[in-house]
């Protein structure tokens, strides 16, 4: 009964994001153009996103009951990344404007979400302070409000781009040299420590184009906005759908150990 359950709610789930893509793509009032390789980008990523999001869904049945958490969170990452960019696909075809609110209400949502899986799969393992979940979490919200602020045009520029780094360099501390990076390197397990490395590694070289987005896009001008957004829809792609993998690959490991 309890399995029956599960398929059905996947189901429905699926249904649902498809349901809203479809629905999102027919009120659409311009058609993409064979030669707008930026509204293509933002077609094929969400694509992509519903693609990961089916997957990460399907798959949390097949790996132990403490990490099924973590890969229905790395779902939720790429859904909410899905809903969010057939709308900026919308924007752009039908205004070649930057849908910058679309973008940073997406940020602001999964960011913090993927950031959190550092604390979810060290909780897998072991027991943790949930003061690892209240840093990172923190941490994100000021690295991204600042961004936001700064990008939007509320505040200065340079200004919002300094906050933003600063929660961003606060994150890469919590994880490398804080808390979080002493309890994974301590946890004595290969494949958590492997996955924590290379999450880590995401956040610290996949992340950095947004902040040189940023300088190029709005503080120097060295970038054009049609560029941009290619950038940022790719790095959106690698950052969110190889960190779920990543996750669920750590996830496998350890349930076949069991």
């Amino acid at each position: 009964m309890r399995e029956f359950f599960m398929k059905t709610l996947k189901t429905l789930a699926l249904a649902l994001f498809a349901l809203i893509g479809v629905s999102t793509a027919a009120n659409a009032t311009t058609y993409l153009a064979v030669d707008d390789f930026v509204g293509i980008s933002f077609w094929l990523i969400s694509m992509g996103m519903l693609a990961a999001t089916a997957f990460f869904f399907m798959e949390q049945a097949n790996v132990g009951s403490q990490w099924r958490k973590s890969v229905n969170v790395a779902g939720l990452v790429t859904g909410i990344a899905f809903i969010h960019y057939m709308y900026m696909r919308g924007v752009w075809v039908d205004t070649g404007e930057t849908p910058t609110v679309y973008r940073y209400i997406d940020w602001l949502i999964t960011v913090p979400l993927q950031l959190v899986e550092f604390y979810l799969i060290l909780a897998a393992i072991r027991k943790v302070p949930t003061t690892i979940f209240w840093r990172i979490l923190i941490g994100s919200l000021v690295m991204l409000v600042g961004g936001y602020l700064g990008e939007a045009g509320f505040i200065n520029a340079m200004l919002g781009f300094i906050i933003g780094i600063a929660g961003w360099i606060y994150i890469l501390y919590e994880i490398f040299s804080g808390e979080a990076g002493k309890a994974a390197a301590k946890s004595g397990n290969k494949s958590l420590v492997t996955a924590f490395s290379t999450m880590r590694m995401i956040v610290t070289v996949g992340w950095a184009i947004y902040p040189l987005g940023y300088v190029f896009g709005y503080l120097t001008g060295g970038i054009d906005s049609a560029s941009l957004n290619v950038i940022y829809n790719l790095a959106d792609f690698v950052n969110k759908i190889a960190f779920g993998l990543v996750i669920w690959s750590c996830a496998v490991a350890n349930s076949s150990k069991r």
